[in-house]
C-alpha cells in the first residue's frame, strides 16, 4: 500500500526550529503494529496518523516506542496539512482523538488549537536532584507527567539530567520549568525517554499542565511560553476553564509517499 507522508516543522516560523512531526494519510486504520512500524521508521518524537471521517478526521499518535494519549505538535501538523494541502479553502479542523474531539482553527499567522486541561497538584519525588543535577524548587504531578519547577530560566536551559533514571520514572516523562526570560513568561523542556523520546522538542500538551501550573503562580490565565530545547519553539498558551488554547505556526519540510 502507498499513502501521503508529510513532514512538517510545528510550532516553528522557518525551517529546522520547532518539532518535526509526520502525518500519514490513510483511508483505513491498517493494524497497530503496522503504525507502530511507520513511527519507529520515520523515527520522529511522533507520527500522526489520519483517517477522513466525513467532514472531520480521526486522529491517533505514536512515538518510535507507543502510541500516546495526546500530541500538541502532531495535532500542529496535522492541521497544516489539512488546511494548506488537502482543503486549503477551510478554515478550520475537528479531529476525533483518544482525548476527545479536539477543534483547531485558522488564525492569522498560524493556528489555534483547543485541548482539554491537565490539572497540577504537589507531589514528592524522593531523588530528584541527582537526577537532575540541581535541586527542584518544587515538583507537581499532572496524572501522566512529573513537573520540577527549578529555579531559574538559566538552569533550566542548561539542565543535562540522567535519562536513564528519567526512563525508570512511574510517569509518560518529566517537565522541567521555571519563570521565564528574554520576555517569556516561562520557559520549559519535556524529557520521555521511556516512550522513546529523549527529549522532545516542541510539546504542545505538556503546556496542557504548565498553563495550569504557572496560572496558580503567576496569577494569569495568558502566557507567552518557550520550550527551550537545542531546537526551540514558541507556544501561546490561554487558559479558559477546562480547556486550554495552543497557538503555533507550521512549516513544511518535505511531502511525499511510503511505502508499507
Amino acid at each position: 500500500m502507498t499513502v501521503p507522508i508529510y513532514q512538517v516543522d510545528a510550532f516553528a516560523d522557518r525551517r529546522f526550529a520547532g518539532n518535526p512531526a509526520a502525518v500519514v494519510l490513510l483511508d483505513a486504520y491498517p493494524a497497530d503494529g503496522t503504525l507502530q512500524d511507520i513511527a519507529a521508521e520515520n523515527n520522529l518524537a511522533e507520527t500522526a496518523f489520519i483517517v477522513p471521517d466525513g467532514e472531520e478526521y480521526r486522529l491517533r499518535w505514536f512515538t518510535p516506542a507507543v502510541e500516546v494519549p495526546l500530541c500538541g505538535h502532531a495535532t500542529l501538523a496535522s492541521a497544516a496539512v489539512v488546511l494548506e494541502r488537502l482543503s486549503p479553502e477551510r478554515k478550520k479542523v475537528v479531529f476525533h482523538t483518544a482525548s476527545g474531539a479536539l477543534t483547531v482553527e485558522r488564525i492569522e499567522g498560524g493556528y489555534r488549537m483547543d485541548f482539554p486541561v491537565r490539572r497540577t497538584s504537589r507531589r514528592e519525588l524522593p531523588g530528584l536532584k541527582d537526577i537532575l543535577g540541581v535541586e527542584p524548587v518544587e515538583v507537581a504531578w499532572d496524572s501522566r507527567n512529573f513537573i520540577a519547577q527549578l529555579a531559574s530560566a538559566t538552569e533550566v536551559r542548561t539542565l543535562a539530567p540522567d535519562l536513564a533514571a528519567i526512563a525508570k520514572l512511574d510517569s509518560a516523562g518529566l517537565i522541567v520549568t521555571a519563570r521565564g526570560d528574554q520576555g517569556f513568561d516561562f520557559v520549559s523542556r519535556y524529557f520521555a525517554p521511556g516512550h522513546g523520546i529523549p527529549e522532545d522538542p516542541v510539546t504542545g500538551s505538556a503546556h496542557c499542565s504548565l498553563a495550569h501550573y504557572w496560572s496558580e503562580r503567576l496569577g494569569k490565565t495568558s502566557f507567552r511560553a518557550f520550550q527551550a530545547s537545542p531546537r526551540g519553539g514558541v507556544v501561546l498558551c490561554r487558559l479558559e476553564g477546562e480547556r486550554v488554547a495552543l497557538e503555533g505556526s507550521c512549516v513544511f519540510y518535505l511531502e511525499g509517499k511510503i511505502t508499507f
